[in-house]
């Protein structure tokens, strides 16, 4: 892993929100990789209820300044990043007024789903890789990690299949038994097509469902690991269609070493 460049971009990352098994494995697999000489960026959305002061979050003004058009709206794009404690991994967030300020994750105190959560996804993809971009910094690894990470992939392979910084990129997605009742809103694929993604790319999310979500992540995937034990049967059954590398779930003891293995033979 010496020197391999690998981009996580997660929906959760302790220290900066609770801990769950989304949240931790985000970080413990970049601290994996730090820790064998990689070089990581980790990306997250700047949700409204992490706390700027204690995390030492700071706006970095030459990154930050451009918009973002999602369905035909200019969307201003905010970064900010913080370094984990003892670590010496930088963290950069993804942040929009409209978007992330909101004191919640995905749902209102009632457990509604935001109406606006597509758009969030839509912005947060797009933005993580224009930052990535102005960073001049060309992943060999991009490793998924969550549902509102999950257009990454699409957007990757169709949206900036042209764009030099990611020809060598392979993507790697970790999908979890950490989804949302019901849908995202029913002009979700509009959204995205009105940012010229050909429909045939999108056909799995014309019901945007947790789990068709996933499964368009996989399908714009190279490589994918299970990171829960227990997955939606729906998932599970779609998995054992693909004969992309596929990395069963490990244990806590064992999942460094796994990854760390995982992606010397099938990405690096």
């Amino acid at each position: 892993m010496k020197d391999k460049r690998v981009l996580f971009v997660s929906s959760e990352v302790v220290p900066y929100l609770p801990e769950n098994e989304l949240s931790t494995t985000s970080f413990e697999a970049a601290k994996t990789v730090h820790n064998k000489g990689g070089q990581t960026r980790i990306f997250m959305p700047r949700y409204g209820l992490i706390n700027e002061r204690r995390h030492q979050l700071h706006e970095v003004i030459r990154l930050s300044g451009m918009n973002l058009v999602i369905n035909d709206m200019d969307m201003p794009l905010i970064i900010k990043v913080a370094s984990i404690p003892k670590e010496r991994m930088q963290v950069y967030f993804i942040d929009n007024d409209e978007y992330f300020k909101r004191k919640a994750l995905f749902s209102d105190e009632d457990n509604n789903l935001f109406e606006d959560n597509d758009e969030r996804a839509i912005f947060f993809a797009k933005g993580v890789v224009e930052t990535v971009k102005k960073l001049n910094w060309s992943p060999d690894v991009i490793h998924v990690h969550g549902w509102m990470a999950s257009l990454l992939p699409l957007y990757i392979k169709e949206y900036y299949k042209d764009d030099p910084l990611f020809a060598n990129s392979k993507i790697v997605t970790s999908v979890y038994n950490n989804g949302f009742e019901g849908t995202l809103d029913n002009e979700f694929v509009n959204k995205i097509k009105f940012d010229n993604i050909d429909e045939s790319k999108i056909e799995s999310i014309t019901k945007p469902t947790y789990t068709n979500l996933l499964i368009n992540a996989i399908q714009h995937s190279d490589a994918i690991i299970k990171g829960s034990e227990k997955l939606p049967d729906e998932l599970e059954e779609f998995l054992g269609t693909t004969n992309k590398p596929t990395l069963e779930f490990a244990s806590e003891e064992d999942f460094k070493e796994a990854y760390t293995e995982f992606y010397k033979t099938n990405v690096l």
